[in-house]
């Protein structure tokens, strides 16, 4: 167990490590430059994370997941009105915008790989409480008579986390925000539309 004073120096380094990791990608950084980065001395280095790189990647990759959630709020935790919805799309759009190309989270699952199971774990606890905010926005929208009342708030979600995964690996693929923009903003109007 830490000491107040440990974990904040462990997500010191955390932070540092992402830091360098977004501005030069996780494969063109070492422990050297993260520890030039933080002001970590090699022992401090290798008391936080005694599996050396590996383990700072994989708490990096828990770090950038949760930046992800954080990034989107206060909009994600409130859509409860048209107008908070299209602030969150907005805010969603606006931050794989500044990306493109560079998102840390995909760089890190790239580099640890997917069939790793913590990295696993990590993506599926990010999409599980993503999906929750959105299912909880989409049941605020139902509960308040804005969409129809037969609407699934957790399909939706479900609809609506792919447009935007789907747009991101585009934009990845093409470095054209226009696939994300259009598509979560169209799953998006699919709400208001009525259930035939």
């Amino acid at each position: 167990m830490l000491t107040r004073k440990g974990a904040a120096t462990r997500h010191r380094i955390v932070v540092g490590a992402a830091e360098q990791m977004r501005e030069h990608g996780p494969a063109n950084v070492g422990l050297d430059d993260i520890r030039a980065a933080t002001s970590t001395s090699k022992s401090q280095l290798f008391h936080y994370f005694p599996d050396g790189k590996a383990e700072l990647l994989l708490a990096v990759a828990r770090y950038e997941a949760e930046q992800v959630l954080v990034e989107q709020q206060p909009m994600l935790g409130d859509l409860t009105t048209w107008d908070q919805w299209e602030a969150w799309r907005q805010r969603v759009v606006e931050r794989y915008e500044l990306q493109r190309r560079r998102c840390p989270l995909t760089a890190l699952t790239a580099l640890l790989g997917l069939a790793d199971p913590a990295v696993r774990t990590i993506i599926t606890e990010l999409y599980e409480r993503w999906h929750g905010y959105v299912a909880e926005g989409v049941r605020a929208l139902r509960d308040g008579g804005l969409i129809d009342a037969r609407i699934d708030p957790d399909t939706s979600a479900v609809e609506i986390l792919t447009a935007i995964s789907g747009g991101a690996t585009m934009l990845q693929a093409t470095d054209r925000i226009d696939y994300l923009d259009i598509s979560l903003r169209e799953v998006i109007n699919g709400l208001r539309r009525p259930v035939v």
